[in-house]
């Protein structure tokens, strides 16, 4: 199993961003996936999770952290086994490390705690800075 995201770099306050986590070796379908962050000397935090979708099954329910709700979005295209987080108004306190997890629940369900997921990937840089 892989989860590769890609996306971060160097914004600007107002700016937007959308990462991407792409993954391969599992039924990207059945799992619940979340984006977490961590800045330096903070601890890690999860910011978004969406719930599975796919099959004709309903889902794709998501759940932000309260700072991030009215700027952050949280999408998922299974075609492309692809995890998506849009990031709207970018402010410096975004500055961190941005990381993609999965895990499988067996239904319509996801989570903002990372002991929950069990696969995750290596992270992307997110800087904002004027």
């Amino acid at each position: 199993v892989q989860l590769v995201e890609a996306g971060g770099g160097l914004a600007q306050p107002g700016e937007s961003l959308r990462l991407s986590c792409t993954t391969s070796g599992l039924n990207f379908d059945d799992y619940g996936m979340g984006w977490f962050r961590q800045a330096p000397g903070k601890e890690r935090e999860g910011v978004s999770c969406i719930s599975w979708r796919g099959g004709g099954r309903s889902g794709g329910r998501t759940y932000y952290a309260d700072p991030v709700k009215d700027r952050f979005a949280d999408s998922r295209d299974n075609a492309k086994n692809t995890l998506y987080l849009k990031i709207d108004s970018l402010k410096p306190e975004d500055t961190a490390m941005y990381y993609c997890a999965g895990a499988y629940w067996g239904y319509d369900y996801c989570s903002r705690s990372g002991k929950d997921y069990i696969y995750w990937g290596q992270g992307t840089q997110v800087t904002v800075s004027s």
